[in-house]
């Protein structure tokens, strides 16, 4: 299955958190659309692996996405090296997409730079004749996404665009309160964690508001750039 745009997030929840009223739009005009997480989210305070599956499942049917497969990587100890790298480009091989959406470069936590460093270095190895690459014992052809455009998360960076997203701010909430294990929940006994707060969830809106507020629609979601955007013309700019 070739797709449009492929989003890559280090957890369960890091796509809908940082790009999934982008991904809805893009759905809407027809794009095909898919999800790899890289962990199972393992390591976070609340909830388990398992439940964080189920939660990724429902989230994904939600958004209307193709696909959505998660690599089993070790949350908080992956890191960037041949091995990794290689699952990536297996990924990036099968689903060949034009665009290719990860992690914000830098965040509080540590497997989101990570993740968005393995990931980019992976589309541009992807595109490398003689590295090998088989699959379900198929041998894989080279492919390099056109663009990698990386989400913002936790820190407030600045984007390098937006997208408008006004009309799927409720679907894309909707996604997000899938993970119930991981964000606020006032009858919640189990620890508290820095997503886990009402403000934490209420900044949601918040940043897509005020993203939104600069280039004078209801909501926006930002991205930063690897390398120069080109347009055909100054009409292409908003």
């Amino acid at each position: 299955m070739k797709l449009d745009i492929l989003a890559f997030g280090a957890h369960p929840d890091d796509v809908e958190l940082g790009c999934s009223g982008t991904l809805l739009k893009e759905i809407s005009l027809g794009k095909t659309v898919g999800i790899i997480d890289l962990t199972r989210g393992e390591l976070g305070t609340r909830g388990s692996a398992e439940i964080r599956d189920q939660e990724a499942n429902a989230a994904a049917k939600i958004l209307g996405v193709s696909v959505r497969e998660n690599l089993e990587m070790r949350d908080g100890f992956f890191v960037n090296d041949e091995k990794h790298q290689r699952e990536i480009i297996k990924m990036i091989r099968k689903y060949q997409p034009e665009i290719v959406l990860c992690n914000a470069i830098d965040d509080r936590h540590i497997d989101h730079a990570k993740g968005s460093k393995l990931v980019s270095d992976a589309c541009f190895l992807s595109g490398l004749m003689k590295i090998e690459t088989e699959l379900d014992g198929e041998k894989q052809t080279a492919w390099r996404p056109k663009i990698v455009y990386h989400y913002i998360q936790w820190k407030n960076i600045v984007p390098d665009f937006v997208v408008d997203i006004s009309g799927f701010t409720e679907k894309k909430i909707e996604s997000i309160l899938a993970y119930g294990s991981q964000f606020y929940d006032k009858d919640s006994k189990e620890p508290e964690s820095p997503i886990t707060s009402k403000n934490f969830f209420e900044s949601l809106n918040y940043r897509s508001q005020d993203l939104g507020r600069l280039v004078g629609v209801d909501y926006a979601e930002g991205f930063t750039v690897e390398r120069y955007l080109a347009v055909n013309s100054l009409g292409d700019l908003m």
